[in-house]
């Protein structure tokens, strides 16, 4: 068997050793040809020429798993390895958080024949693995963005991520009215697609936004109407929590769809899988069931 390992050296958790390590692991089950991104979108590139192998394996964060999800060519099965700050994919797909445990487990996977056919999420033609969203959780992909990375070319950790929600939330004073059109449901603050369960993590703590989601079905979306500085912590509750908001009156909401259609009503931030694609004013969400298989 043949293996191709993608590698982002700028990864959290990407260090020579560890890759050392996932090599050694992965070479009990194939022979390993690692391949080390070197700019944005490169792992788009290299994932594009990889054909007749076994598989596709990533060691890299979310962001390097969007870009291969991007650019792999079909028929090639995929496997992940946490080597950022939130890994949510390889976390979602039931791999340890450690990189050389999940190796380990995928080397198994290869021997054992072990794969899941799972779907993905398009935004404006952009593939999502697990989530993507228009205005708050956009807004502070890119606040925390804006603080750039540290001197070893690592991103900042979730610390960040929570203080910049501070921040925004503190600049509106808890305040979020309607700023966007979905059609077919109504108005809405913000909007947030997840194409699984949890939608994200904060640290260990899974963010259940979206707790019918899944890998084998549609889209889900779950849109605030507006939220007040009274009802934050109760939407606090649920998105930790996984339960209540759901029902609530003020929460434009929709399971296993395969389309969704949204306007703004002034250009707002959208994000996939954590990364930044900019401002639109509109977009056009879809499921892409059955995608891709992946080593489990």
């Amino acid at each position: 068997m043949e293996v191709v390992l993608v590698v982002n050296p700028f990864a959290s958790a990407v260090t020579e050793a560890r890759v050392r390590a996932v090599e050694l692991e992965l070479g009990a089950a194939a022979s390993v040809r690692t391949l080390f991104t070197e700019r944005p979108w490169h792992g788009a590139e290299l994932a594009a020429e990889v054909t007749g192998v076994d598989a596709l394996v990533v060691f890299s964060g979310d962001g390097g798993f969007n870009e291969v999800l991007n650019g792999v060519q079909d028929g090639v099965p995929l496997g992940f390895l946490p080597g950022g700050r939130t890994n949510v994919l390889p976390r979602a797909l039931g791999l340890p958080r450690e990189p050389v445990a999940a190796a380990r487990r995928l080397a198994e996977a290869l021997e054992q024949g072990r794969q899941r056919r799972i779907s993905l999420g398009r935004v404006n033609g952009r593939r999502f693995g697990f989530s993507s969203g228009i205005g708050l959780d956009a807004e502070l992909v890119r606040r925390v963005d804006a603080l750039g990375r540290r001197e070893d070319g690592k991103r900042p950790g979730d610390a960040a991520y929570l203080r910049a929600a501070a921040r925004v939330a503190g600049g509106r004073r808890g305040h979020f009215e309607p700023a966007l059109e979905v059609r077919g449901l109504g108005r809405a603050a913000f909007a947030l697609v997840a194409n699984t369960d949890p939608y994200t993590y904060a640290g260990p703590v899974p963010v259940h936004v979206a707790p019918e989601a899944r890998f084998e079905l549609g889209l889900d979306l779950v849109a605030p109407v507006k939220v007040r500085a009274l009802g934050l912590p109760r939407l606090l509750r649920y998105v930790l929590g996984g339960r209540g908001q759901i029902e609530a009156d003020d929460v434009l909401y929709g399971h296993d769809l395969d389309r969704i259609e949204i306007a703004c009503d002034r250009p707002l931030p959208l994000q996939a899988d954590g990364e930044d694609l900019g401002d639109v004013q509109e977009a056009v969400f879809e499921a892409e069931r059955d995608a891709i298989a992946v080593l489990i």
